[in-house]
């Protein structure tokens, strides 16, 4: 674990006007001054390595969403959906039923969601490490380090429409080894009703940094039809998600693909995440005797944590993308546990079987629906493609327990992984761009996979 650097401030954030943004960012600069220990003054690098653009939509319904009231789209619209969410929320925490998001309810909201999580700590916002804050830059602590870069924070706010409000400011980690250097990044904060945010959408590619690669966070539910979305995505060199938060995984994922076929670059960060089960599990078949043996596999199952299966669902497309499955059917039942289950046909025409299970734990993870577990097998008791890999030993012991006619010819174990945290991801995210052919496979696959089920 590395430690946090200092954070200084090179300018608090400020409310300035919009068409004050860049002479204020310039002001910053020439206004700049540090006398160190030595009289001398440290460099500092402004932003001039790429622009990231991040949308950070109002807490109320992330908040109401995590705590099972809302299941409709998180876009900073508090609608009637929102409403009836507020009120459910308000009449099961003895609550002033108002509908709206008092200052009570949201105090309520966050310190149920804290017990949720089980970490003791609420975020500056209420919502964990969905959150960004000029006054708390967790962003820049990540991605400063590496390159000094311009964000831009759009966050849509509950309430009357009375305009955007614009804030600059920046921020510059402190290196130890390198206290002569400062690295630093330039915020704008515009902050509005979602109707004002989009009414000012034609003045934010403006602010991106000419010449410079641009990035779209964006940390709402994904809306292809959504004005501002479009303009922003039509003008960045990736457009980047997070499907652990996605509210209704099958859906949204959808919502993905349909962004895909209209040629938009996307990544998501959770499919990273994916990253050491895909390399054990293709490590695992590696061996001539090995690969061979693919072919035989026709049982998938796939454990993860209770309550979001988007990872669970990007790894079985990955698979299927590589092995040439198609799917035939897909069916869903909720009880203790959460299945899916996923018929498909390989090109030989045998029938791949496999099961998702959204397990329920004690300890939630910091990663909505994280995968514990996954066992690859045959039918074929003398086939030799028995694979488990797994994040913890209970997991293993699950998967060996439920094995079938085949004992398990392979164990792995996925190390701990600490950077797990959608920053973290994030600053290794920007270090590259473009399409993503693996994730647009797998996409696809899940499209083909869920839509006939929600079309029904």
């Amino acid at each position: 674990m590395t430690q946090a650097p200092t954070i200084f401030s090179l300018q608090a954030p400020k409310d300035i006007s919009l068409n004050e943004i860049e002479a204020e960012l310039n002001q910053i600069w020439q206004s700049y001054g540090i006398t160190g220990e030595d009289g001398a003054l440290p460099a500092a690098t402004r932003a001039t390595t790429f622009t990231l653009v991040v949308y950070e939509p109002e807490e109320t319904q992330y908040l109401l969403a995590s705590l099972g009231f809302y299941n409709g789209p998180i876009d900073g619209i508090l609608g009637p959906q929102t409403d009836i969410a507020l009120r459910l929320a308000q009449q099961k925490y003895e609550l002033l039923e108002t509908g709206t998001a008092t200052t009570e309810t949201l105090a309520k909201l966050r310190e149920e969601y804290t017990k949720r999580q089980g970490n003791g700590a609420v975020a500056e916002n209420g919502n964990g490490s969905y959150n960004v804050s000029v006054t708390s830059p967790r962003i820049a602590d990540e991605i400063a380090l590496r390159n000094p870069c311009r964000i831009i924070a759009l966050c849509p706010i509950a309430g009357e429409d009375e305009g955007v409000k614009a804030q600059v400011s920046a921020y510059c980690p402190i290196q130890k080894q390198s206290s002569s250097t400062l690295v630093c990044c330039e915020y704008i904060t515009l902050s509005g009703t979602a109707s004002a945010l989009e009414r000012i959408g034609g003045m934010i590619p403006a602010l991106l940094i000419g010449g410079l690669p641009k990035f779209l966070w964006w940390k709402a539910t994904p809306d292809p039809n959504n004005p501002l979305f479009k303009r922003l995505a039509a003008v960045c060199n990736n457009v980047i998600v997070d499907s652990c938060n996605f509210n209704e995984p099958e859906s949204d994922l959808l919502s993905l693909q349909e962004l895909v076929e209209t040629n938009i670059p996307l990544a998501d960060l959770n499919w990273r995440r994916l990253a050491a089960w895909q390399e054990l599990t293709a490590e695992a078949y590696d061996p001539p005797n090995r690969r061979a043996a693919l072919k035989d596999i026709d049982r998938v199952t796939i454990d993860y944590e209770k309550g979001n299966p988007a990872q669970a669902l990007l790894f079985l497309g990955w698979l299927a993308s590589r092995l040439d499955w198609m799917p035939i059917s897909y069916q869903k039942e909720s009880n203790d546990y959460d299945i899916i289950r996923i018929r498909f046909v390989a090109q030989d025409q045998k029938q791949i079987e496999a099961e998702l299970a959204g397990v329920p734990v004690a300890d939630v993870g910091d990663i909505p629906g994280d995968l514990i577990a996954l066992r690859l097998s045959s039918t074929n008791t003398k086939a030799e493609c028995s694979t488990v890999i797994c994040s913890e030993t209970g997991g293993c012991m699950r998967m060996e327990t439920h094995g079938g006619a085949q004992s398990a010819g392979l164990f792995q174990q996925v190390s701990s992984l600490s950077e797990q945290k959608a920053e973290a991801l994030l600053s290794q995210q920007v270090q590259r761009w473009g399409r993503e052919t693996l994730f647009e496979d797998s996409l696809g696959i899940i499209a083909q996979t869920v839509k006939p089920s929600l079309k029904g």
